[in-house]
C-alpha cells in the first residue's frame, strides 16, 4: 500500500500542513498513526479529493471562513480579492458586521478555486 505524510498530502492539495492535520482531527480524512506521525493511504487521499468520483460528475464545496478583528477598510480589501477571485468557478458572499468586527466569506464551488480562495483570504488578512 502506497503510504504519504502530512506534508506530502499538504503539498499535494495545495494545503498548509496544519490544514491537513485539521483535516485528520476532525475526521473528514483518514489517517493512520504510526509512531508520532500520521500516514494517508493513496486510497483515503483519493476518496478525500474525489479522484474515485464517477466519470462525468461534479464536485463542488461549500466554504465559510470568518476573520475576527477585522477593520471596515481590510474587509473592503478581502471583499475585493474574493470577488475578483468569483468568476473562477466560485459564488461567493461576504458579510461584514462593523460592531463585531467580523466578516464572514462564503463560497461555492469547484474545490481548486476555493482552496485558491483561502489561500487569498489569508494572504490578505496576514497581509
Amino acid at each position: 500500500m502506497d503510504w504519504l505524510s502530512v506534508d506530502q498530502v499538504a503539498e499535494a492539495l495545495g494545503l498548509h500542513v496544519r490544514t491537513v492535520r485539521g483535516y485528520i482531527r476532525d475526521g473528514r480524512l483518514r489517517a493512520q498513526r504510526i509512531g508520532k506521525q500520521y500516514r494517508i493511504s493513496r486510497a483515503d487521499l483519493d476518496a478525500f479529493t474525489g479522484v474515485a468520483a464517477q466519470p462525468g460528475s461534479t464536485v463542488d464545496v461549500t466554504t465559510i471562513m470568518q476573520v475576527e478583528d477585522i477593520d471596515r477598510a481590510n474587509a473592503d480589501r478581502v471583499t475585493t480579492a474574493v470577488i475578483a477571485v468569483a468568476g473562477q468557478g466560485l459564488r461567493v458572499q461576504t458579510v461584514f458586521d462593523e460592531k463585531r468586527g467580523r466578516l464572514r466569506v462564503m463560497a461555492f464551488g469547484d474545490p481548486g478555486a476555493c482552496a485558491e480562495l483561502l489561500r487569498i483570504v489569508e494572504a490578505v488578512v496576514r497581509g
